[in-house]
């Protein structure tokens, strides 16, 4: 309902501000009045009730289909009343109301509650009050009532478009919630689960050591599953990237990084490191066991950049989007997605024969890149 909001709040500033009008208008002219202790009795109401129901008037919810009746009670049977107290000649000469421009603030809120339909009722009812009960048909009164009903429709009509587009961005949003949780969820299972079952398909014997993967990867989706968070995991404050893709080093994985910590966001840090290591997945995959791989990490004021390169045999133009509509989701998701995710990017550059080289690229908030 946050769009509704500042119309709902300029709704309570016009009834108020309209109010007092009513009562300065009354006042200057009281005198003019055959009964105007009538009159000063009926302002003191509508101000009360202008007054109480203030809150009310805040937004949808506290505005009840009840306060609006009332609402349009003191509105007609000011209007009505206007003329009884006020002399024939002021009401021929087209003299305003007890409530005066009061009364569109009622329209207003029923325009607010329930579009221009439940805004086209009142306005009729209190055009109606003003024909029956205060000059009859007169080119004033009518002048007044068009400018009312069509106030009161277009603003209604406009509550209803500004409704349905909210509706329609709210389900947008839910939808691309839903997707970036399919898709997160589809990088864990790849990066845990298949990874493992790509290791049993590759490998002969040590059937200890697959079983012990294969455990871990179970207890790893259970909680994935459940929603739960990974043992180990962090989830605030700042960590190391440095530290984190440091591990990755052995005889055939050279890393390169700053002498000093490179910190980040948990959340970012981890899911850096998470790409870094799909990179290598697919080195090991796709390059071969033989193949070497150097990672190069690079701290600076405006970003954050890890290049992992291989010296594999690359791939051709357009493997990349192949794989993708094959379903297999290594680059898309573990690595493009999560950079997507951090408000990064991912780039793969590749020569057939000459290795593969993915850049990921983190800026940091608040530095122009």
């Amino acid at each position: 309902m946050s769009v509704e909001l500042p119309l709902w709040r300029a709704m309570g500033y016009f009834r108020v501000l309209a109010l007092g009008y009513a009562v300065l208008r009354f006042l200057t002219a009281y005198r003019q009045f055959l009964h105007p202790v009538s009159g000063w009795i009926y302002l003191g109401a509508l101000t009360l009730w202008t007054l109480a129901s203030t809150r009310a008037f805040a937004g949808p919810k506290r505005c009840t289909w009840a306060v609006l009746g009332t609402d349009l009670l003191f509105a007609v049977f000011g209007i009505v009343q206007s003329g009884f107290i006020d002399t024939p000649a002021r009401i021929h000469a087209g003299a305003p109301t007890l409530p005066t421009i009061w009364a569109a603030g009622t329209v207003l809120g029923f325009a607010g509650k329930g579009g221009w339909r439940p805004a086209a009722f009142a306005g009729a009812v209190i055009g109606a009050a003003n024909i029956l009960g205060h000059g009859g048909i007169s080119p004033d009164n009518l002048h007044n009532i068009v400018l009312l009903l069509v106030a009161g429709c277009a603003i209604g009509y406009v509550i209803e478009l500004a409704r349905a587009s909210e509706a329609v961005l709210t389900r947008a949003l839910q939808v691309e919630a839903a997707t970036r949780e399919r898709e997160r969820l589809s990088r864990d299972i790849h990066d845990g689960v298949l990874q493992v079952l790509a290791l049993v398909h590759r490998q002969q014997g040590d059937a200890a050591e697959l079983g012990r993967l294969a455990g871990e990867q179970e207890r790893a989706l259970r909680a994935l599953m459940a929603g739960q968070q990974q043992p180990g995991a962090v989830v605030d404050g700042d960590a190391d990237l440095r530290s984190l893709i440091a591990g990755h080093a052995n005889e055939r994985i050279t890393v390169a990084a700053p002498a000093t910590p490179v910190l980040l966001p948990a959340p970012v840090a981890a899911e850096l490191a998470a790409a870094v290591a799909a990179a290598l997945d697919n080195v090991r995959v796709h390059a071969g066991d033989g193949a070497r791989a150097w990672i190069l990490l690079e701290d600076e004021p405006q970003a954050v950049t890890v290049s992992v390169r291989d010296d594999g045999p690359g791939f051709p133009a357009g493997r990349l989007a192949q794989a993708q509509r094959d379903g297999r989701l290594g680059v898309s998701q573990s690595i493009r997605g999560r950079m997507v995710d951090l408000g990064g990017s991912a780039e793969l550059y590749s020569v057939p024969g000459e290795g593969v080289e993915v850049e990921l690229r983190w800026p940091r908030r608040g530095v122009d890149d």
